[in-house]
């Protein structure tokens, strides 16, 4: 296991963070594309999973706003190479409603899977690569980073 825990001061700081690891993802481009990539984010309501995932979708190569799935459950942006499929299942009553919504189509080749919430998807979201944990810490953040896989670790590395 690898895994390392940085403290932000703001949110520019946390945007800097995501975007660090969105450069990442764009140097180990081919070696990701062909098996995807699962990201966790964990954190209580408002520490900063949303806008860590606008940060990392912004740097991959998307202008426009970056909403959050809080109703919708996920948000698809194509940016090629990648189809990135933003989940917020923090409103999922039940993972099988994930079945009801067609999760296969969202996982495969060229996809990166970032998810808020995962716990409530369980069974049904692949296991992740990294998992990302942001905390309240007084008024700044700690973001802890842990990698599960081989694709992880290298990714992690890059940081």
């Amino acid at each position: 296991m690898h895994k390392h825990t940085l403290f932000l001061k703001d949110e520019a700081a946390l945007l800097n963070t995501a975007r660090a690891l969105a450069d990442g993802v764009k140097a180990h481009e081919n070696a990701l594309a062909e098996s995807g990539l699962t990201i966790y984010l964990l954190g209580e309501l408002g520490a900063g999973k949303t806008t860590f995932s606008r940060g990392f979708i912004q740097q991959l190569g998307h202008q426009g706003h970056v909403k959050s799935p809080t109703y919708t459950l996920v948000e698809s942006y194509e940016l090629e190479p990648w189809q990135i499929n933003h989940f917020d299942l923090y409103r999922l009553a039940d993972p099988e409603e994930l079945e009801f919504m067609g999760i296969r189509d969202y996982l495969g080749t060229h996809r990166i899977i970032l998810a808020e919430w995962p716990q409530r998807g369980e069974g049904y979201l692949p296991q992740p690569d990294i998992i990302i944990t942001i905390d309240y810490a007084d008024t700044a953040r700690s973001i802890t980073f842990e990698a599960l896989t081989k694709r992880g670790r290298e990714l992690l590395d890059t940081m």
